[in-house]
């Protein structure tokens, strides 16, 4: 078990939320509260880096929607960004992937295969 580390800062376009370590039914009650403490103005976004998430389980998918719910009431949007591949597979299988915009990071190849 990794303990949940969570730092946040602004960006131009609203803030961005790191999460690092485990997002799970120990950590989620953290991950959500650190999210309504987060204030975003109508059209602004916040960006949920996930670069250094280690694992996720059920109640941190429910603490993602959650705070998808908890922006959105502030006329906001989310989208999650270097977010680990079993995570994103976790995410498909639960059709989360409709409500959520899934981007990679920078520096990751997006590009074709072969």
């Amino acid at each position: 078990m990794t303990d949940l580390n969570l730092t946040t800062h602004q960006t131009p376009t609203g803030a961005m939320l790191a999460v690092g370590g485990d997002l799970d039914h120990a950590s989620a009650g953290r991950f959500r509260g650190a999210v309504a403490l987060i204030a975003l103005q109508p059209g602004q976004l916040l960006t949920v880096d996930f670069g250094g998430l280690t694992f996720c389980d059920s109640s941190g998918i429910t603490a993602l929607i959650a705070a998808r719910h908890q922006v959105h009431e502030q006329g906001a949007d989310i989208t999650l960004t270097e977010v680990p591949a079993a995570t994103v597979r976790i995410l498909r299988l639960l059709g989360l992937d409709q409500i959520f915009r899934i981007e990679p990071g920078p520096g990751a190849d997006t590009g074709p295969v072969g």
